[in-house]
């Protein structure tokens, strides 16, 4: 059966989340066609979207695999995170000028139009090369599942963290024995270390940073506590919303009492609450990626999973993943030599944790090099509790979900708006979306074309 075809505009719109989106270059799209490097038998064209301390991390990890195995040339390209990333990504795969391994965030792949955009993973050649669903997380293993087919290959889970100060916990006497923030069970627990740390704080210092304004954080803290209180949000079948609006009120209501009670300060939003940090603030929720930026800061603290407030354990969580971008002549010596490198990386993410990123391999997990990270070994159990968005085509990092529904959450937490209000308009928006067409699924054209 051939694969349905879509238009420009639909592959522009879905990547991009529904937006229309501006000119870009295409100086990445290798053909494949220019020589081996000397010696060479395969080469894998590799996208990915890392920078930064990430960057130099996943560098490091492609040379050693260059030196451990010379017969496959890496040719790597890194490309702009975000939107513009997976534009360019739907846009090659489409017009079978794809890479022949990519990553993306796992929870943008069921959108992804697997089957069609991307190429499952032959898991008897992953097995080949030491990768093998037993050495996962099951949860994990089963997100990158589509339709029966493995279509996404776990590197980590990056997750939502409660950064804390241990000088400032220590004189307000919130350290265990163990030098670990005590732990916290219920809202009120929280609201009253929250108070004693105040009180042990600098004068000019915010008690807690947490990005209040920002419509992506707000959306990933909801998403663990909604997730902790064991809140849905469709139906097995994705025909119908099960969203508790008594639930996430009972959330948007513990989110804005940071702000109304003093705890964080409005004028200290975004990237503020980690500088504050660095200067004594007693704690921070940032994402695991800020673990360097603190190292660097020589910062004495500690970081645990975000507090199970309403008694369950759930941070959010999601996950850098490689796949196969649709090649329509897939196969031959240059796949096989894309399952190992990516096979190769999985196995020795060691290095990759230095960057904070939990590795998705858990024999990791367990080896002395892992269990001596600080503070990585305090958080690594958030592997076994994640807080995932809904398996839908708009979920996922920077997807279209979040763009809706995140602002809305930041109205309540900023106190523009009610918290009982505020969960039925996210009710709403769910409603919206789930009504909506993938437009990235082949079908759209044939049902009335392409989403505006």
């Amino acid at each position: 059966m051939g694969r349905p075809g879509l238009n420009r505009r639909q592959l522009l719109a879905a990547a991009g989340g529904l937006t229309v989106a501006g000119s870009f270059g295409f100086a990445a799209l290798g053909t494949g066609a220019d020589a081996l490097a000397s010696g060479a038998d395969a080469r894998v064209r590799y996208w990915n979207l890392f920078s930064g301390g990430d960057g130099y991390n996943m560098i490091a990890m492609l040379d050693a695999f260059r030196q451990a195995n010379p017969g496959i040339d890496v040719k790597d390209s890194t490309l702009q995170w975000g939107n513009p990333f997976y534009t360019k990504l739907a846009m090659a795969a489409a017009g079978n000028r794809a890479p022949d391994l990519g990553v993306m965030h796992l929870g943008r792949v069921t959108g992804f139009s697997p089957g069609r955009l991307l190429d499952p993973w032959d898991v008897d050649l992953l097995a080949k090369y030491g990768v093998r669903e037993a050495d996962f997380n099951p949860d994990l293993w089963r997100r990158a599942v589509i339709d029966g087919r493995l279509y996404a290959l776990p590197l980590d889970i990056h997750v939502q963290l409660c950064f804390y100060r241990k000088d400032v916990l220590k004189q307000a006497g919130l350290l265990d024995t163990d030098g670990t923030m005590a732990a916290v069970t219920s809202a009120d627990d929280w609201f009253d270390v929250l108070k004693q740390a105040k009180q042990a704080t600098k004068d000019g210092l915010q008690t807690i940073g947490f990005w209040h304004n920002d419509q992506n954080f707000q959306w990933w803290f909801f998403v663990a506590f909604y997730t902790q209180l064991g809140g849905t949000w469709f139906n097995d079948a994705n025909t119908d919303v099960t969203f508790d609006t008594d639930k996430a009120t009972q959330v948007l209501e513990f989110l804005r009492r940071h702000v109304a009670d003093g705890y964080a300060n409005p004028n200290f939003g975004g990237g503020a609450g980690a500088e504050q940090f660095i200067n004594g603030s007693p704690f921070v929720w940032e994402g695991n990626w800020s673990v360097p930026v603190f190292d660097g800061a020589e910062v004495e603290y500690g970081a645990t999973p975000l507090p199970p407030v309403f008694g369950r354990q759930a941070t959010h969580a999601e996950s850098h993943a490689f796949v196969l971008p649709h090649q329509s002549g897939r196969g031959g010596a240059t796949n096989e030599a894309a399952h190992q490198l990516a096979a190769y990386i999985v196995q020795n993410a060691q290095s990759w944790a230095a960057g904070g990123h939990i590795p998705a391999h858990t024999p990791t997990l367990s080896t002395p090099g892992y269990q001596q990270l600080d503070p990585q070994s305090e958080y690594v159990t958030a592997m076994d509790h994640q807080a995932t968005e809904p398996k839908v085509w708009f979920a996922g990092s920077t997807g279209i979900l979040a763009q809706r529904v995140g602002p809305i959450v930041v109205s309540a937490t900023t106190g523009s708006a009610k918290p009982e209000a505020v969960a039925r308009r996210m009710k709403g928006a769910l409603t919206q979306l789930l009504a909506m067409p993938n437009p990235m699924d082949g079908r759209t054209a044939a049902q009335g074309g392409a989403v505006a």
